[in-house]
């Protein structure tokens, strides 16, 4: 994570967000088809807290989402197709197989290690910064 979000370019593997608690930016994998949604962050023992997984979805919806195969906590961070947080699901319990939903119209899920939305600030109205959003849309847009 990184307090100082300049106005470089937008990467694949690179996700900025701000809001009230100022910016932060993310090294991130991007899981956009069937097998790497499926896959997500299963498995591993550990997640740095400056990285996370983007789902991104074809079209809005209201993906679901449940902890099976996870080793540990998780913070989901629901975007809608215009790059606004719309709901937050902290620490996320790993094994558990409860479905974790973020309502509808949801295009995008940023998963953090679990504590760290809670401990920058993210919550409903943060915007994010990435190429999965389509930049005449996107309440903060990549430059061209």
């Amino acid at each position: 994570m990184s307090g100082a979000v300049s106005a470089e370019t937008c990467a694949d593997n690179r996700l900025d967000i701000r809001g009230d608690f100022g910016a932060a930016r993310f090294t991130v994998e991007i899981a956009d088809d069937f097998a790497e949604r499926a896959e997500g962050l299963m498995n591993r023992a550990s997640l740095p807290a400056s990285q996370g997984m983007l789902f991104v979805y074809e079209q809005p919806g209201q993906p679901s989402f449940w902890m099976k195969n996870t080793l540990i906590p998780l913070d989901m961070v629901f975007i809608d197709a215009e790059g606004v947080v719309r709901h937050v699901h902290p620490m996320a319990v790993p094994g558990d197989l409860t479905p974790i939903s973020g309502g509808d119209g949801v295009l995008a899920v940023l998963e953090v290690r679990g504590g760290v939305a809670a401990s920058i600030g993210i919550a409903p109205g943060a915007e994010v910064r990435h190429p999965a959003f389509d930049p005449t849309h996107a309440a903060w847009p990549c430059t061209p």
